[in-house]
Order: C-alpha cells, then structure tokens, then sequence
C-alpha cells in the first residue's frame, strides 16, 4: 500500500490531520466506533485524554487484527462530548497520537456529539485504513 499525504499550500497548515490522503491498496479495513471500553465492557479512565488513549488503542489492536497498521489508516472521525475539552487538550492528545499511531496523520474531523452510546465516554474515533 502507498499513502500521500496532500496538503495544499493554499489551505491553513494542518495541524494534527492531513487535508487529504491519496491511498493506493488492494483492501479496505472499516474501522467501528471505539470507545474506551476494556474487555468487560467498562468504561475506563475519567479524563479525555486517558479515554482518547485507550479509544485510539482499540481502534489501533482493530487495525492490526485486521492485518493492518497506523500507517495504514487514510480517514479517522473523532466524536468527542466536548469539543473546547478537545481543543484544551490537543497537544496532550497530539502525544498520545504520536506514542501509539506515528507522526503520520490522516484525513481526520472532530465531531461534537451531545452524547456516546455508552453515556461515561467522553470520544470514540472510527474509521478505515486501506491495506496493501
């Protein structure tokens, strides 16, 4: 699989995302909304950036049973209850996006949602990866 990231000089720099991303593979990985579910079930960590992480680790252990990788993904959407929390933490969420998915961003939109399924998460994050 090859990914480009394309960001046009004409639009503001991206900061966190990549305004397009040209994906050239033999399969595509839909990706399911993941919350910061463990494997009972829960709901787990109390602050946006600690369900961010462990939202983006399940959707990341998705992937790889998948076959694929970080660099693999080409659109993410992230729902978040609260968009000023997000904006608050961004640079504490830009680290824990770098520790577990690389310096590679893809496509990616932040949604504000009145709520979650589950009513304690905070962010989900779907989205699809187009494998070689």
């Amino acid at each position: 699989m090859t990914t480009q990231r394309v960001n046009p000089p004409e639009l503001s720099p991206p900061t966190g995302f990549s305004h397009a991303v040209v994906a050239t593979g033999t399969r595509v990985v839909f990706l399911a909304g993941q919350t910061a579910l463990d494997t009972d079930g829960k709901v787990t960590g109390d602050t946006l950036p600690e369900q961010f992480e462990k939202a983006l680790g399940n959707l990341l252990a998705a992937l790889r049973a998948a076959g694929g990788t970080p660099a693999d993904l080409a659109r993410v959407t992230v729902y978040a209850t609260d968009v000023a929390a997000y904006r608050t933490h961004a640079r504490e969420l830009g680290r824990v996006w770098h520790r577990l998915a690389g310096r590679d961003y893809p496509a990616m939109a932040v949604v504000e949602v009145v709520r979650l399924w589950d009513e304690q998460a905070l962010v989900e994050l779907d989205g699809f990866a187009v494998l070689p």
